[in-house]
């Protein structure tokens, strides 16, 4: 196993405390014909931080195929990126990854029975055909690990490395790789000794925009710009603004689940991590995938200067602005800048000889946005609407009239009307018809 892995070229370059790493420096000290505890304590520790990956994806049958598979999805090298929602095209890189695929099609088909026999273990064999404890889909991340389970059996079916090839580059071609090809939607975190890490939001809300009852116009607009958008034509920066609970947000996710396999992804980026707009645009302009750059609850105190971040990456400055990014915000504001009365006192400008152009930049921020879309409260009768459909597709049996009745009093003492209101009056009727 060491010799193969030591081979791998396209796919080399591993990390020296990953798995597959550790295992070929294992099997080199087997096959060099060491047979001790240490060995199997060292074996044991490698297996049980697959036994740790299949707990965290919900993986299932043939853990060794699973983390092979993953390896592979993962890799983020010249071939995979090249391949990522395009597939492979012709040339002579693609026999030095027929050669790793070859390689990658021995550790798939080799046999532990030596190793297991020579050192009195049996581990491999267990996770070879592991029967795992049923958990609930929130426990790891489903849509990653349908993925993986789907491609490492066609892996496991492959009759030589072209097929391997022919499987892998169709992954990608379909799906991408590493990170942003398995997740939709992602955060960053600051790293301790600078710069930015991107982190997948794992098991995100999996709406839809027709579970979004009403707002037909506001949607559609927003179906219309990222359509366009996805399909490599011009869109517009979008803010979506208006009262607390109206469904803004919800419909930014569920635009995101539905242009997924589109190539659509997301990253979540907050207030005060706008200082790494510039990095963050950086490190995704030259991937094959679509990106929304997403602030919720945007907006701005009359002490904060981050909106000017934010106005160089929207204007794009000296560097054009990628055609591949995009940036969607949601506001209860109209204007994002809170102004103050000294803003609109045409006798108070506080020294300021240029007022006018004071007052202007703040108000410019919002124009920078091409689509905007208003999401107000609905009336009275679209509540109820709301109420009805939700509690329709719930299973509530209560009448209509009863169900509007407690939905009026609900409101009253539960912030008002809106959507996010009739959720939770549903929701909490729900729980308790079903007591």
């Amino acid at each position: 196993m060491y010799e193969q892995i030591a081979q791998l070229l396209m796919y080399g370059g591993l990390e020296p405390d990953s798995i597959l790493a550790r295992m070929g420096e294992i099997f080199a000290r087997y096959e060099s014909g060491e047979n001790s505890l240490s060995l199997v304590r060292d074996i044991n520790t490698q297996v049980k931080r697959i036994l740790q990956l299949g707990t965290d994806y919900g993986f299932d049958d043939n853990l060794w195929h699973n983390y092979l598979t993953f390896v592979l999805i993962m890799s983020e090298n010249p071939f995979s990126i090249t391949c990522e929602k395009v597939g492979a095209s012709e040339g002579s890189v693609n026999e030095l990854v027929r050669g790793d695929f070859r390689i990658f099609k021995r550790l798939f088909d080799y046999d532990f029975a030596p190793i297991e026999r020579d050192l009195g273990i049996n581990c491999f064999s267990l996770i070879s055909d592991y029967k795992a404890i049923h958990k609930k889909e929130r426990m790891y991340n489903t849509n990653v690990s349908e993925k993986v389970r789907t491609l490492s059996k066609k892996l496991e079916a492959a009759a030589d490395e072209q097929q391997f090839f022919e499987a892998v580059t169709g992954f990608y071609r379909d799906y991408g790789v590493g990170m942003f090809g398995l997740n939709k939607a992602f955060r960053i975190d600051e790293k301790p000794q600078g710069g930015i890490a991107f982190r997948p939001i794992n098991n995100m809300d999996t709406v839809m925009l027709d579970d979004l009852v009403g707002y037909e116009i506001q949607k559609k607009k927003l179906t219309d710009n990222t359509e366009a958008f996805v399909q490599g034509r011009k869109a517009n920066n979008v803010l979506l603004f208006g009262d607390s609970g109206t469904g803004k947000s919800t419909s930014v996710k569920a635009i995101v689940n539905q242009y997924y396999k589109d190539g659509l992804r997301m990253i979540e980026i907050y207030k005060h991590q706008f200082k790494y707009l510039s990095t963050v645009i950086a490190d995704i302009k030259n991937r094959n995938y679509k990106f929304i750059i997403y602030m919720d609850d945007l907006s701005f105190e009359e002490f904060e200067i981050e909106y000017k971040f934010l106005k160089a990456v929207i204007e794009g400055g000296v560097e054009t602005k990628p055609d591949n990014i995009l940036i969607y915000a949601t506001s209860n504001r109209r204007h994002l800048i809170k102004e103050s009365w000294n803003d609109r006192n045409d006798q108070d400008h506080s020294n300021d000889r240029h007022h006018s152009d004071t007052v202007e930049e703040k108000l410019s921020l919002v124009s920078r946005f091409g689509v905007t879309i208003n999401y107000s409260k609905p009336t009275q009768k679209e509540y109820f609407d709301i109420v009805l459909h939700l509690a329709h597709r719930a299973g509530v049996t209560m009448s209509d009239e009863a169900l509007m009745a407690e939905a009026n009093k609900w409101e009253l003492s539960h912030g008002g009307i809106s959507g996010r209101t009739a959720e939770q009056f549903v929701t909490h009727i729900s729980a308790v018809q079903n007591l």
